[in-house]
């Protein structure tokens, strides 16, 4: 009995360890970057120590985690990036629940950036976690139902 329930821990981490590296389901709704198409889809990875990675079959983008200076998790986009982020009027219509990832930052230039993501819910978890301790920065949450989401 404590041998299979040994091997499956194992299991379950090499499980959790493999979908670390792999990355969390989002698609990028959109932001300041233009190499990054609108509702391009792809994975947000966060096991590398140097930087957060949005990966997708169209780019690849990599943003140091010491240049990130926001973090923010909820189930709408904030008024404060709508300027920032072209959305389509579908987006606006959906009835169901959507959770978005705003991620803040400076480029090479000193410049403020911002990327949208919109993320699953069953993944980000992991990356919220992954991102404040790699950031030192803790994430800002919408609201109370968005801390619930994003606390488990």
């Amino acid at each position: 009995m404590r041998t299979s329930l040994f091997l499956l821990f194992v299991c379950l981490c090499a499980i959790s360890s493999a979908s670390a590296a792999e990355g969390s389901r989002a698609e990028y709704i959109g932001g300041t970057r233009p190499e990054i198409r609108a509702n391009d889809e792809g994975r947000l990875q966060v096991a590398d120590k140097v930087y957060l990675i949005f990966r997708s079959r169209h780019t690849q983008v990599r943003i140091p985690y010491e240049r990130i200076n926001l973090l923010e998790y909820g189930q709408r986009v904030d008024r404060r990036y709508l300027a920032a982020v072209v959305i389509s009027p579908l987006f606006m219509l959906a009835k169901k629940r959507q959770h978005f990832l705003t991620v803040g930052f400076q480029d090479d230039e000193g410049e403020q950036q911002a990327m949208v993501f919109k993320v699953n819910k069953d993944d980000i978890r992991l990356a919220l976690v992954s991102l404040e301790a790699r950031t030192g920065r803790e994430v800002q949450y919408q609201d109370n139902e968005a801390r619930m989401a994003g606390k488990g």
